[in-house]
């Protein structure tokens, strides 16, 4: 778990390239960024990886202003043998707001792009209305979650073929790290287990079964950042998938940090192709 920790915020570490303008708005400025890829023990990238690489290259842009939203397409597979480019375009940005299109580039073309919304610190209402939280769940139901690199618990198993409601909540703390990782590594984690809870009603399958007994691969992935966080806190994760259908499958969740504060908001849709 630690070298899969290690790597994970060595991923997170990108670095400059070049700079530029596009050839479109003389005063949309392009930054270029790079990182290395998640050694796993498959060829293709994980999602989770280039949605965080997303996050840290928008922060790097913009170091004065937060993440508000992030809209995301993956386009393509990517090969984790070749370092991804990501090509981030400030299309605006004033004193309060900031709007960025990114690219993620490799060879073969683009793999993913999204476009994110950054917002500069500012006062105003604080109110929630979903703020029921059930009790952090105690060390008996501390649990392993594939590609995920700290502390998890969770009463459910997502790798059983029972079937089940299409809910499931997770309890999450990383080891201690810079809060200004916060928004990358949650957004790592919302995406691994959407598909996995949208599978729970249907008899005999799990999210083990991708490429043998089901084919999926997310398609779009949409975050909102509401409050400031930290990951080495608890944070509870809460989702529910409504829908699959027409070969898709659709998820939504809500980040809740361990006193019932409602920190992030996310969406997922994904290939979902069953026998």
């Amino acid at each position: 778990m630690s070298e899969l920790w290690n790597d994970l915020l060595a991923c997170l570490d990108l670095q400059p390239q070049t700079t530029g303008r596009t050839d479109t708005d003389k005063n949309a400025t392009t930054l270029v960024f790079e990182g290395p890829n998640l050694h796993l023990t498959y060829h293709r990238l994980f999602g989770g990886q280039i949605l965080g690489q997303f996050v840290r290259a928008a922060e790097l842009t913009c170091p004065n202003k937060s993440i508000k939203s992030l809209h995301s397409l993956f386009a393509r597979e990517g090969s984790a043998d070749e370092t991804v480019r990501y090509e981030v375009t400030r299309q605006h940005e004033g004193r309060s707001f900031a709007t960025l299109t990114i690219v993620a580039r490799q060879s073969k073309g683009v793999i993913a792009t999204s476009l994110i919304s950054m917002h500069a610190p500012e006062d105003g209402p604080d109110r929630q209305s979903e703020n029921s939280i059930a009790p952090l769940l105690g060390e008996e139901f501390r649990t392993d979650v594939d590609l995920i690199p700290w502390e998890i618990r969770t009463a459910v198993d997502l790798n059983s073929t029972d079937i089940g409601t299409p809910d499931f909540e997770m309890w999450m703390r990383t080891p201690q790290v810079g809060k200004n990782l916060a928004p990358a590594l949650a957004t790592y984690a919302t995406d691994l287990t959407l598909i996995g809870t949208a599978l729970r009603p249907v008899d005999g399958l799990s999210q083990l079964g991708n490429g043998t007994t089901f084919t999926s691969a997310v398609t779009s992935h949409n975050l909102w950042f509401h409050r400031p966080f930290t990951t080495d806190s608890w944070l509870l994760l809460r989702q529910h998938s409504p829908v699959t259908a027409h070969g898709r499958c659709f998820g939504r969740g809500d980040v809740f940090s361990e006193d019932g504060n409602l920190v992030a908001s996310y969406a997922q849709e994904a290939l979902l192709r069953l026998p």
